[in-house]
Parts: structure tokens; C-alpha cells; sequence
């Protein structure tokens, strides 16, 4: 008997097919790339933008929102590029009169003709005042505060009464009965902003715990840090801008910068400057 051998032969790819194959799949591939890198482009430029706004926004909030509880008349814009505000942590009315209904205990109060080292707190406060905070009433002129005319530091408080280092004497003519509060620590705040190219400044703030301290517009070491990447920023301060003489107004600018995108903010804010 004859043995039949049966060859079987391999299929496959040949080199040059595999270069064709290769060929094609380069081509469609730098087809694709020319077709999705603009969108993809355009994304990371749109993600990278909407990240700067943010930083931009949050950074001119917080500005905004020291501004709005500043003791009115408190704003001090140094440069263009440096501000000063003495900031509250609360407020309230005082008494101006003898309590005649309830004798006992004896009433506290202060007015324009009897200045005092005690009042009693006829509103609700948020949080007591505790030693060494400040008491400031009647802020009518930007110098004021600024001179101590019108400031006490609390040595005692009560949710009733507050009790003060020296005696404080309400402006004459001043009838709104407020007094604000100022917390320890941070008698001034300043915002100071240092542009750099390409996005290299920053705005930062810091706090100092003395009234009659002058204008600072060298950034200390303990700055905290607002925003970062500022390429460009300038604050406007209109004391009477509004409808009364008792209405401010403030303009922040801020231009935050990052791998040649910039991204420009503004914020407008009123100020109430009745005391």
C-alpha cells in the first residue's frame, strides 16, 4: 500500500502587505490627528479659561465681601494697587438714655454729651466681644478711625453690656445710636496686588492690629495668598458716588494669566457709608 503525504501550505501576510497596511493606518491616523487636535485644543483652552475666571471671581468675592462689612468711611486706597478697610465682626445699638423703667441694675449709656466707659447693648449680637477688640461709633470722616477718634477697646463684655478701656465720646450731632465692632488682630486690612508677565503676580492680604499704623504697601511675610498668576489689577474708590452723599462705590480689576491665555474681571460693589 502506497503512503499518501499531503503538504499543507501556510497562508500569511507578505512584508510588502504589512508595509501597506502599515502605510494606511498612519495615514488614517494623521487624518484623524489634523481633525481632533483643534477640538481637543480648544477644550484644554476652554477648561484652562473657565479656571482662571473662577480664581478671578472667588479672589474679587472675598475683596468684595471685606468692602461691604468695612467700617463706613474706613477705605483707604494707598495706590491703585493697595487698599486699606478696618473690617467688623459685628454691630449693634447702644443706649443713649437712663433705662426709667428698670432701675435695677443701673443703666449704662453713652451720648454726645456724656462719653462713658460703659454701655448696654440694647440689639443682638451674633458673638460677644471679648478683650481687646474694638468698639468704633459714628466713622463720619475716612480719618477718624484711622486717628482713633472715635474708638474704645473692650475690656469687658456681656451679651448686654460692654465695658472699654477709656471713656468714648459720640460725635456730636451723631443720633444713629451704632457702634460697630472691630476684632483683635485685625485693626487694618490691606489687599495689596503685585502684577508680574506671563501671570507671575499675586494679590495677596494681610492684617495689622493698630489703628493709627500707616500705609503699607510692601508685602510682609505673612501675606496670605487671594490669587495667584495676576498679570494685571487696579482698584478705584468713589467715596460718593451713589445717589446720597452716603453711598461709595468700589471697583475692583483683575487680570489673572496662565500659558498665554488672560482672562480680565471686574467687580463693582456700593458701599453704605452711613455710620
Amino acid at each position: 500500500m502506497k503512503r499518501v503525504q499531503v503538504i499543507r501550505h501556510q497562508s500569511g501576510f507578505s512584508l510588502v502587505e504589512l508595509i501597506l497596511v502599515i502605510v494606511l493606518v498612519g495615514i488614517i491616523g494623521g487624518v484623524l490627528s489634523m481633525q481632533l487636535a483643534p477640538a481637543i485644543q480648544s477644550y484644554l483652552l476652554v477648561s484652562q479659561r473657565a479656571n482662571l475666571t473662577n480664581q478671578a471671581d472667588s479672589a474679587l468675592r472675598r475683596m468684595a465681601t471685606d468692602v461691604r462689612s468695612a467700617v463706613p468711611n474706613s477705605l483707604r486706597l494707598n495706590t491703585d494697587r493697595c487698599l486699606d478697610l478696618v473690617p467688623t465682626s459685628d454691630g449693634g445699638r447702644y443706649r443713649t438714655a437712663p433705662d426709667t423703667v428698670n432701675v435695677a441694675p443701673p443703666s449704662a449709656w453713652i451720648n454726645e454729651a456724656e462719653s462713658g466707659t460703659m454701655f448696654d447693648v440694647l440689639s443682638t449680637l451674633q458673638r460677644t466681644p471679648v478683650q481687646g477688640d474694638a468698639i468704633v461709633i459714628a466713622n463720619r470722616g475716612p480719618d477718624d478711625v484711622y486717628n482713633e477718634v472715635n474708638t474704645a477697646l473692650v475690656t469687658q463684655a456681656s451679651a448686654s453690656r460692654i465695658q472699654l478701656d477709656r471713656p468714648i465720646q459720640v460725635t456730636p450731632g451723631y443720633d444713629g445710636a451704632r457702634f460697630l465692632v472691630v476684632p483683635n488682630g485685625q485693626r487694618i486690612v490691606t489687599y495689596l496686588c503685585t502684577p508680574g508677565p506671563d501671570g507671575s503676580g499675586e494679590l495677596v492680604r494681610f492684617a495689622r492690629n493698630d489703628f493709627k499704623a500707616g500705609a503699607m504697601c510692601t508685602r510682609p511675610a505673612e501675606a496670605a495668598v487671594v490669587a495667584s498668576r495676576v498679570a494685571d489689577c487696579s482698584f478705584q474708590v468713589h467715596a460718593n458716588q451713589g445717589g446720597t452723599q452716603d453711598s461709595g462705590y468700589v471697583q475692583l480689576q483683575l487680570t489673572l494669566s496662565a500659558k498665554g491665555e488672560s482672562v480680565p474681571l471686574t467687580v463693582g460693589t456700593y458701599v453704605d457709608n452711613l455710620p
